[in-house]
């Protein structure tokens, strides 16, 4: 499976029915963002940053890019999302896109922005003690779609994503049984007085753009290497930041 039939065929009528409901999830999760001038309103870019438990923040985020910047993005998704009937339909619609090389170059030729979660499934199904830990080491694909398709990476930054709940566990087996890999193992989640979410604030932070070498090719391991290093160590930075200064809120908040 290629994915190439499921690229995102944005509704404007299902994106615009969604958004009241997702803005009612700002009562439970305030969202700030620092930095988002540096998200481009015109022309392909990409957006290259961390995942939050179960992805859960994914539609706040994109909602604060659509409010603040007038743009929907185009989200690479993880494949396991395609192969759950009606789930696959429903993204499309809403601006997803399967997550292959081909994809995100077709979405970057139409001038689109695209998200890119590096960390995947890894993330979105960590454990407690990889809270905030980027998990991108094998995760070359963003490099080398920026490099092949000669745009920027914006890197971004968000906390409070991995404190809406707490995995207490996770189903041994049940990857390898449902998705064929292990990594796909199902968290067992504790959340406000049991699987709810935790109403904390969200904080976005956009790090100023960084564009692949000019000339360079995508079949160059040394480059694609280079420039993930790079992307990597800023969204890092960023990240550790972030997850400080959200800390620090929080703990005044609880004193105050």
């Amino acid at each position: 499976m290629d994915g190439l039939e499921w690229q995102a065929r944005t509704s404007p009528m299902l994106v615009r029915a969604v958004r009241p409901l997702v803005r009612a999830m700002t009562r439970l999760h305030s969202v700030s963002c620092e930095g988002i001038e540096n998200v481009p309103k015109h022309g392909p870019a990409m957006l290259v940053g961390n995942h939050g438990m179960l992805g859960y923040e994914s539609l706040l985020f994109f909602e604060r890019i659509l409010t603040d910047c007038g743009r929907l993005p185009t989200g690479l998704a993880d494949r396991w999302f395609f192969r759950v009937p009606g789930l696959r339909d429903a993204l499309v619609r809403l601006g997803g896109a399967y997550g292959s090389m081909p994809n995100g170059l077709a979405a970057l030729r139409r001038g689109e922005l695209l998200v890119v979660y590096p960390g995947g499934a890894h993330e979105t199904l960590k454990g407690e003690r990889d809270k905030y830990q980027l998990q991108w080491e094998q995760s070359l694909g963003f490099a080398r779609l920026a490099i092949a398709a000669g745009v920027p990476i914006v890197p971004f930054a968000a906390a409070g994503v991995d404190d809406v709940f707490r995995v207490v566990a996770h189903v041994g087996g049940s990857g390898q049984l449902l998705m064929g890999d292990s990594k796909y193992d199902l968290p067992v989640v504790w959340g406000e007085r049991g699987i709810l979410p935790r109403p904390v604030p969200f904080s976005f932070h956009f790090g100023e753009p960084i564009a692949p070498p000019a000339g360079a090719r995508a079949d160059d391991e040394v480059v694609v290497r280079e420039l993930h290093g790079r992307v990597r160590a800023r969204a890092t930075a960023m990240l550790k930041v972030a997850v400080a200064q959200w800390t620090a809120a929080r703990d005044r908040e609880e004193h105050s």
